[in-house]
């Protein structure tokens, strides 16, 4: 299905400042469709002349649809529905006396012009079900007399208004409280979802003939909402901007001003409480800063762990023991590294580029310390990308065994030089840890090999990260280890 962009690029004249244009009135017709009860299909007139490309499509969740299939994408020939030409040709809203019938159903049609600084864009048509059409409540009258006002503001290049957008999760929508409010602020209609809104703030009487700014005034305290220009401003109804107030009750209200001649007559509000949202909110924001503590407590203890075992390490005379132990601290601290950084992050997930150059220079630390310092030079090709914790734990000591076999069996205490490569490809992640070093010896096998570090790798590879291990020779003659796993 062809999205408004790429229609606009290749069938229509439009340029990027009409379909910016464009894009915002689609993030807020959802509005108009519920207002109207209607479906909404907007047309794109052909760069040619010869017809008219069904560009976008909102159904109501007010009423029946019109329309069962999509319509984005298709084409309608000039003359095939005047109603759409004479709205093109006179850049007014057109009407029909008789409906469309559409599979056994009656469909009222409107043609709604799309007017930018005085040229007309494309056209909405508005396609109401007939069939779903009662004796109007107040309700429904105050829904349509607003989706009239703001079609108006549409054919007038009133509408939408600049930089204002209400499509994110929160922005309330009609059937969440409505309010019609008229040029003084005052309430001219609240819908009853809106009315209980209000309720729950702790207001006691009807609404209607309130002014909404000071009534909220009233019932929130100054603590608890915007500024006062702020909320004169939104609640007035002179500006399109949401607003969030409240304490025990939190509502956000979004503010859009009415003027379908061009002169101010007075505002919709959509309103919803989202009390329960912000509470889960909070529960989110309490639970994440609780999961990274945990694993800052985590690094510390690994560390000292790692300070024990150093300590332990020196009072040993026995050469083995002691590389032993020092071989565990590194062990310890490349699992540490991940905790840190978990517990930097808002989400368990890691950026392994990150731990992998934090492994290689600690590698690179050790290998200094000896007799021949600042031997080896470690560097890294290509991203690991973002990986889940249960992955960048095994990894980190995956990737730090290989580095530390590299330093003390691969260059025999002379120089060297380690590239660590990544990359991702067709769902999994390909690693290789290649060395310049003396290589493998004759008739090696990583499978009979009884290194410990090698062990380790092995079992965590296959194992816990169900991929693959290969060793074998490098392009620069030392060895290479590659790593295969899943995502």
């Amino acid at each position: 299905m062809p999205t408004l962009t790429e229609l606009a690029r290749t069938r229509t004249d439009l340029g990027p400042e009409d379909v910016a244009w464009l894009q915002l009135l689609l993030a807020d017709w959802q509005v108009i469709a519920d207002l109207s009860f209607a479906d909404l299909v907007l047309w794109l007139p052909d760069r040619d002349g010869s017809g008219y490309w069904a560009a976008a499509q909102m159904r109501p969740t007010t009423g029946p649809t019109a329309y069962v299939d999509d319509l984005v994408g298709a084409f309608v020939a000039k003359g095939r529905r005047p109603l759409i030409d004479s709205a093109h040709e006179h850049g007014r809203v057109a009407r029909e006396g008789d409906p469309e019938w559409r599979d056994d159903i009656p469909v009222r049609v409107e043609a709604i012009p799309v007017r930018r600084e005085g040229r007309i864009l494309g056209i909405i048509a508005r396609n109401t079900n007939l069939l779903g059409v009662r004796t109007p409540s107040r309700l429904e009258l105050a829904y349509l007399q607003t989706a009239t006002d703001l079609t108006q503001m549409i054919a007038g290049g009133y509408f939408p208004f600049p930089g204002q957008r209400s499509d994110h999760a929160d922005s309330p929508r009609v059937g969440d409280g409505f309010l019609r409010i008229d040029a003084v602020g005052r309430v001219t209609y609240a819908s009853p979802n809106a009315l209980s809104v209000y309720r729950r703030l702790g207001l006691t009487t009807d609404l209607t003939g309130l002014d909404l700014a000071e009534t909220t005034r009233a019932l929130v305290p100054a603590a608890r909402r915007p500024e006062e220009e702020e909320v004169s401003a939104v609640l007035g109804g002179r500006v399109p901007r949401d607003t969030e107030i409240g304490s025990d009750t939190v509502l956000i209200l979004r503010t859009i001003p009415l003027r379908p001649t061009g002169a101010h007559i007075g505002a919709l509000v959509l309103l919803r409480d989202v009390t329960d949202l912000r509470r889960r909110d909070r529960e989110l924001v309490t639970k994440d800063a609780t999961i990274r503590e945990i694993h800052h407590r985590v690094k510390n203890n690994l560390q000292t762990v790692a300070a024990l075992l150093r300590l332990q390490a020196r009072r040993i005379d026995v050469p083995e023991g002691r590389q032993a132990l020092e071989e565990a601290v590194r062990r310890v601290g490349s699992i540490a590294i991940v905790h840190e950084t978990l517990s930097q992050a808002f989400d368990e997930f890691v950026d392994f580029d990150d731990v992998a150059d934090r492994l290689r220079l600690m590698v690179a630390e050790v290998s200094a310390s000896g007799t021949f310092p600042g031997r080896v030079v470690s560097h890294r090709e290509g991203s690991f990308g973002t990986l889940t914790a249960e992955l960048a734990t095994p990894l980190a000591m995956v990737l730090n065994e290989i580095l530390q076999n590299a330093v003390q069996h691969g260059f025999g205490g002379g120089a060297g030089t380690i590239a660590v490569r990544a990359q991702r490809r067709d769902g999994r992640l390909l690693v290789s840890i290649d060395d310049d070093g003396c290589g493998l010896p004759a008739g090696f096998d990583v499978r009979a090999s009884t290194s410990l570090g090698l062990s380790i790798v092995r079992t965590l590879v296959e194992s816990e990260l169900d991929g693959r291990l290969e060793m074998g020779v490098g392009d620069a003659g030392g060895t290479r280890v590659t790593v295969d796993l899943p995502l």
